[in-house]
């Protein structure tokens, strides 16, 4: 059986992925550096410890294991981060992606799934943003990622491999089973952060920015399950295997929900109120940013099973609570 390389496999996406291709029965390896991923959150696949732009790594990789397919998560993926430090992403994010693209035409591997993220698209008109809509980043993570697009679609344009690239709007939620989860030290992702706050391991949440023109105040964000977007990379795989063309999809549930929504529905299922403070906007951020979705449902066949605000918060609350009961060692775990 060939095997799939699963690249940033060890992280809080990346692993979710990989415990569900395992589940249905894939032969899986996992290249990761562990920079912020997890070494036990990779289950029941092979781990290798390193870094995705070493091309001689990842050549080795895919002809000792026959790598036929990529997904590829590998990436620095902090916005704020990269206005702070945008070669670094440009480096990582990029470059990486460059010298991984060259590995795969070396060994020949013609079947390529890119995390992409929905910050390719910056401003819109509307707060909404379908395949189509101008790619215009706001800060350099979105920059860094249009260009490894752009590099993608170019070297598919030759004949050598076929995509599919999916846009990522906000991933939130873990395994409703708690055997994975998020667990990313120092994140910085909504749904995340406010939960460690409920379970007692952060002083507050902090809202930045509360002067959007929104109708409270704050940025809007289309949150989309992380076992919901498993299923998208699962259905990529499988359109890919069956012959399918390239495709560029959004992957959202097309409405959102305000920070302080998501704030309110963590004290809420959490039993307690929350100590919030509001802080100045963050460089790079936006007020709104909806997902149009439909190209996922049609052309992958794709349907949510976890399309509510409860069930996001609930299995990320489900998560801290357990990572409470456990050694501070073991409980990092994806």
């Amino acid at each position: 059986m060939n095997a799939v390389l699963v690249t940033g496999g060890a992280g809080y996406i990346g692993s979710h992925v990989v415990q569900r291709l395992v589940a249905r029965g894939d032969r899986v390896v996992v290249v990761d550096n562990l920079s912020t991923g997890f070494r036990d959150a990779v289950r029941g696949a092979e781990l290798i410890v390193g870094n995705v732009g070493d091309m001689t790594l990842m050549n080795r990789v895919m002809l000792d294991h026959g790598v036929d397919a990529v997904l590829h998560f590998a990436a620095h993926t902090v916005v704020p981060d990269s206005v702070a430090d945008p070669l670094r992403y440009y480096g990582n994010n990029t470059c990486n992606t460059r010298n991984l693209l060259m590995a795969c035409a070396d060994a020949h591997v013609d079947k390529f799934i890119f995390s992409s993220t929905a910050a390719v698209y910056g401003l819109t008109d509307n707060g909404i943003a379908d395949e189509d809509t101008p790619t215009r980043p706001f800060n350099p993570y979105g920059t860094s990622k249009l260009m490894s697009e752009t590099m993608l679609k170019d070297h598919s344009a030759t004949g050598a491999m076929r995509h599919v690239i999916l846009r990522y709007f906000n991933v939130a939620g873990c395994d409703p089973e708690g055997r994975i989860g998020h667990s990313t030290p120092q994140a910085t992702l909504l749904v995340k952060v406010a939960c460690e706050h409920a379970v007692g391991k952060r002083a507050n949440v902090s809202i930045f920015g509360t002067d959007y023109d929104t109708p409270d105040g704050t940025g809007i964000r289309d949150f989309i399950h992380v076992e919901d977007l498993a299923t998208a990379h699962l259905n990529a795989l499988d359109h890919l295997r069956d012959g399918g063309d390239s495709l560029v999809l959004n992957c959202g549930y097309g409405h959102g929900y305000s920070v302080r929504q998501v704030i309110d529905a963590v004290a809420r299922l959490s039993g307690h109120a929350l100590d919030v403070r509001e802080l100045p906007r963050r460089p790079g951020d936006l007020p709104m940013l909806i997902a149009c979705s439909d190209q996922l449902k049609q052309r992958l066949g794709w349907t949510p099973r976890f399309d509510d605000l409860d069930a996001i918060v609930g299995t990320a609350l489900k998560w801290e609570y357990r990572l409470l009961s456990l050694d501070h060692r073991v409980a990092f775990v994806a």
